[in-house]
């Protein structure tokens, strides 16, 4: 087998081992975001015990169809960021709309699971998001 594709394979087995890990994974849309304002955004997430990765679509989507997720594949299409957090669930989804609700922001939250459900914009779209309304 060509290196490449065993590189692509153990990439795949990291991103499904951390969204298996992870008690909520967010993917998102950062298109427009400056350098700057995504490195904030990312300090951000760090401070709050969270992660973003940009990841290839396919990579991602491979993982998330290996952890069960089947419906968070159709996500990943254009320029995707997702963001994990492996103990609460409610920080990345609050830091991302806080992110969005900015004058200007290009940040657009688009799926996102929340132990192990997967959940669409409709249903997690609250300004504050609660666990409960997760």
């Amino acid at each position: 087998m060509k290196e490449s594709i065993v590189n692509k394979q153990n990439e795949v087995e990291v991103v499904s081992e951390k969204m298996k890990n992870s008690a909520a994974v967010v993917a998102f849309k950062y298109q427009g975001l400056t350098v700057e304002a995504f490195q904030a955004l990312r300090k951000e997430m760090r401070q709050n015990g969270c992660e973003i990765s940009v990841l290839k679509n396919n990579i991602s989507a491979r993982a998330a169809k290996a952890c069960g997720y089947d419906e968070l594949c159709d996500a990943f299409v254009g320029p995707i960021a997702v963001a994990f957090s492996q103990s609460d669930v409610v920080a990345p989804a609050k830091l991302l709309f806080k992110a969005a609700g900015m004058e200007n922001s290009k940040v657009e939250v688009v799926k996102g699971v929340v132990d192990g459900d997967v959940y669409n914009l409709s249903l997690i779209h609250i300004s504050e998001p609660t666990r409960l309304a997760l």
